[in-house]
């Protein structure tokens, strides 16, 4: 909408950090653009930005006029949203931020399987992690969180929780392959391959080392679980991952999704499951789209995780 433009632009300057920048994105010219942020500065009354000689900067002025804008741009998609529900199709744009685990196979299902009931319905689909997933809900930059990681802040309306066991992931051929269950002190001396510190599944592993003493011998780090999966059909090596992360259900997932890898579960003795919390922004209304794929989401996760699923 024409009146929104303004608005949009001063959103992108803010992100880039640059006007040159942005008025590439936005296919205007620098001048041009330069112009339409001094006619809003000079209707506000303040300046918005601070000129720096590598770019802008948001002033605290800036900040409160950006936290507005992105407000009522999320607002004006929740009414569209709406609006389009009037007409029979479902149209709107679903914005969701989640760690790597849920973006390897449930996401793509989800979005696919809603995407055949409503074609018209489009995605963004962001990997971040804890308190970077909760930062995009305040920012409203995301409409729906994912994340494997204890909930700090107070902004974030969990929706639903999923409890999710550690498993070990090996070549079939490893040593450990044979075991039922796998404690940590027989990872003990095996190469391993960890995900880096900002997983969740990290956190849990280092908590549990830490409090029993142990010390993994760690030969690689990364945030591809893709990598590391792969990796264990070249080398005698261990990993991890949780159901969520795994082709199949949690009665299948021994099997890995990978022809020659098998999962193992680490005992909860050792490792205590964690929990992958999905939720918004508290006290926003979500758009018909997003809010209607939430609700598919979660309820996926239910039948997917009968016994794990709750608040």
């Amino acid at each position: 909408m024409r009146f929104m433009a303004n608005l949009k632009f001063i959103d992108t300057i803010s992100r880039e950090g640059s006007i040159r920048k942005a008025a590439d994105k936005l296919a205007i010219t620098s001048t041009a653009l330069n112009r339409r942020i001094l006619q809003v500065e000079e209707e506000i009354g303040q300046p918005l930005f601070e000129r720096l000689p590598s770019g802008v900067r948001l002033n605290t002025a800036g900040e409160i006029f950006v936290q507005h804008i992105r407000s009522q741009m999320a607002d004006l998609a929740r009414v569209q949203s709406q609006i389009a529900d009037l007409s029979g199709i479902r149209r709107g744009h679903v914005r969701v931020a989640s760690g790597a685990d849920a973006l390897r196979h449930f996401l793509p299902e989800a979005v696919a399987g809603y995407r055949r009931e409503h074609p018209a319905v489009t995605f963004e689909m962001t990997r971040c992690y804890g308190d970077a997933a909760e930062a995009s809900l305040l920012s409203l930059d995301t409409d729906i969180a994912m994340s494997f990681a204890p909930v700090r802040a107070a902004h974030f309306h969990v929706a639903a929780g999923v409890r999710q066991q550690i498993y070990c992931l090996m070549n079939e051929a490893h040593p450990l392959a044979s075991r039922d269950v796998i404690r940590l002190r027989d990872c003990v001396g095996h190469p391993a391959i960890l995900p880096n510190v900002m997983s969740g599944i990290r956190h849990l592993l280092d908590t549990a080392l830490i409090r029993r003493n142990l010390e993994l011998n760690t030969i690689l780090e990364s945030d591809s679980f893709e990598f590391m999966q792969n990796y264990l059909l070249h080398d005698e090596a261990l990993s991890f991952q949780i159901p969520i992360g795994l082709a199949g259900s949690v009665e299948t997932v021994v099997d890995s999704g990978i022809a020659g890898i098998v999962a193992r579960p680490v005992d909860t003795a050792d490792v205590p499951p964690g929990v992958i919390h999905i939720g918004y922004l508290k006290g926003r209304v979500l758009p018909v789209a997003a809010a209607k794929f939430l609700d598919d989401i979660i309820h996926q996760l239910q039948q997917r995780f009968p016994d794990e699923t709750g608040l």
